[in-house]
């Protein structure tokens, strides 16, 4: 049996590859590269000088010589230092429970937000969120989640001029 390694190095000092960083850098090649077409295929008048083009293009490009570099950087063998954290348990399981009720609250705020407007599903969406990863406050919650949603309604409607649903509050807000 026979193992390929570079020369001048023997089989227990060849550089390792991650493989999941080259498959990160495919996936950024592709994003940089569809970016740059799509960004082609914008119809631009010639009165604009820059265009709305030059941004596309830019982070296209971007996304491209960051996907070589890192292509390079993992042939040469070059690893990530691996996440020591501070106060995480590596070593942990996933807490499975806390995704599905994140994924619930999320999904119940995408499914009212309609009806009920984003001033109250922004609400059960803050208040469902902190409830989710552990608060034990549900007044406190409410109340902040109530005025975060009204203020960021208010911040894109009236600063941003992007109207936001105000749904079963029509009128009021």
């Amino acid at each position: 049996m026979s193992s390929t390694t570079h020369p001048g190095t023997s089989p227990s000092t060849a550089p390792r590859r991650d493989l999941a960083q080259i498959g990160l850098a495919a996936v950024t090649a592709v994003v940089g590269a569809y970016t740059i077409y799509d960004a082609s295929t914008l119809q631009v008048g010639f009165a604009d000088p820059v265009g709305p083009r030059l941004f596309p293009y830019a982070i296209g490009t971007g996304l491209l010589v960051t996907s070589a570099l890192l292509v390079v950087a993992a042939l040469r063998g070059d690893l990530p230092e691996a996440e020591g954290g501070e106060d995480v348990d590596l070593d942990a399981r996933a807490d499975w429970a806390t995704v599905a009720k994140l994924v619930g609250i999320v999904g119940l705020t995408i499914a009212t937000v309609g009806f009920l407007g984003w001033a109250i599903s922004g609400a059960i969406l803050f208040a469902g969120s902190t409830w989710a990863l552990g608060s034990r406050t549900l007044v406190r919650d409410v109340i902040v989640g109530v005025v975060l949603s009204v203020l960021s309604w208010y911040a894109f409607y009236v600063g941003l001029g992007i109207p936001l649903s105000a749904g079963i509050l029509d009128g009021i807000l």
